[in-house]
């Protein structure tokens, strides 16, 4: 393989993108079944010898952040938090300086924030796609919102700053919401993001009328509470402040409006396999060059040729666009 020096500078793909953030995930398992990410039953699990250690996970993030200049690494699953140790990992990554966050249900967080904040995580995401418990149940298919919303006070206590909470509206599932998320960020200091429905669902269901769209979701917000535009760099949601000082939103408009053209993620499944698209129809087996005693040199001269390769887009909604094979779960948020 290509043999590159040890400060390779900026991994750019062909369309002049520079990557810088790399997404990893560390379990396909979770103890939510959320309706737009995995089946209620019937999930095979990855076999536990499949999925890389800590040591190979935070290995092809230290080739990333020394070999390429990398600046974030996200911890995702699944839910990240299932998997055993976690503060483990995320000093390991930590000692990289770089930015480490991490995408959660928040369900545990109450038993880890303390760790994780020691350990070195610095923000957190927090899915909760519903403000009212029978709709909430219905979407993860668990009676568990009192849990989720411990866990973002939790993460407001522990010192993450941001906290942010994602919600995926779903036309006729949550779209009425809009005005009581923006509200509860107000009222607790959280950031709310919108997120469109995306098709990476298991059981295939997802459809353009599904989707609502993120300026429809803006306006229903500003309506109530006004806003106004945030300048933002290469992060895929456009952020809009209230007007009144009261804090923030996001909208991350994936479907209706991709930002395609600034990405600079990739990302790493749980079993070793490297994505350079969330809806990529490819991957890069790192777990077989990790296993088969690869050279730092050879892992980056395989990221370097699998990132030059990289497409321009995902295409959804255009006659082309092919579904990956794997659901949000096996993928990583």
């Amino acid at each position: 393989m290509t043999s590159l020096p040890r400060m390779a500078g900026p991994l750019v793909d062909s369309f002049g993108r520079t990557v810088r953030d790399l997404r990893v995930s560390v379990t396909d398992r979770c103890n939510f079944r959320c309706s737009y990410c995995m089946p209620e039953e019937g999930m095979q699990w990855m076999p536990r010898d499949d999925l890389l250690t800590y040591e190979e996970l935070a290995r092809v993030a230290r080739v990333c952040v020394e070999r390429f200049g990398f600046d974030g690494v996200r911890i995702t699953g699944g839910e990240p938090t299932v998997r055993a140790h976690l503060p483990v990992l995320v000093g390991m990554l930590a000692a990289l300086d770089v930015d480490v966050a991490m995408t959660t249900n928040g369900a545990t967080l109450p038993l880890l924030a303390d760790d994780l904040r020691r350990a070195g995580l610095r923000r957190v995401n927090i899915s909760c796609d519903s403000l009212r418990r029978d709709r909430f149940a219905a979407i993860t298919r668990r009676d568990a919102l009192p849990q989720v919303l411990e866990g973002i006070d939790a993460a407001l206590a522990a010192g993450f700053d941001p906290v942010k909470v994602n919600v995926v509206t779903m036309r006729g599932v949550n779209d009425d919401e809009a005005v009581d998320f923006a509200a509860f960020g107000r009222e607790r200091g959280v950031v709310v993001r919108f997120i469109e429905f995306m098709p990476l669902d298991a059981d295939g269901a997802w459809s353009m009328e599904k989707v609502v769209p993120a300026a429809e979701t803006v306006a229903a917000v500003d309506a109530v509470f006004p806003l106004e535009p945030v300048a933002h760099g290469p992060e895929p949601a456009t952020r809009w402040r209230y007007r009144d000082g009261g804090g923030e939103i996001g909208a991350i408009a994936s479907v209706t409006q991709p930002f395609c053209d600034n990405c600079d993620r990739v990302r790493l499944t749980a079993d070793g396999q490297f994505r350079t698209c969330l809806f990529a129809t490819d991957e890069l087996d790192l777990r077989a060059l990790l296993r088969s005693g690869a050279t730092d040199d050879e892992l980056a001269g395989a990221l370097a040729a699998a990132v030059g390769a990289k497409w321009a887009g995902h295409r959804i909604g255009q006659v082309t666009f092919v579904r990956p094979a794997r659901s949000m779960s096996q993928i990583g948020g």
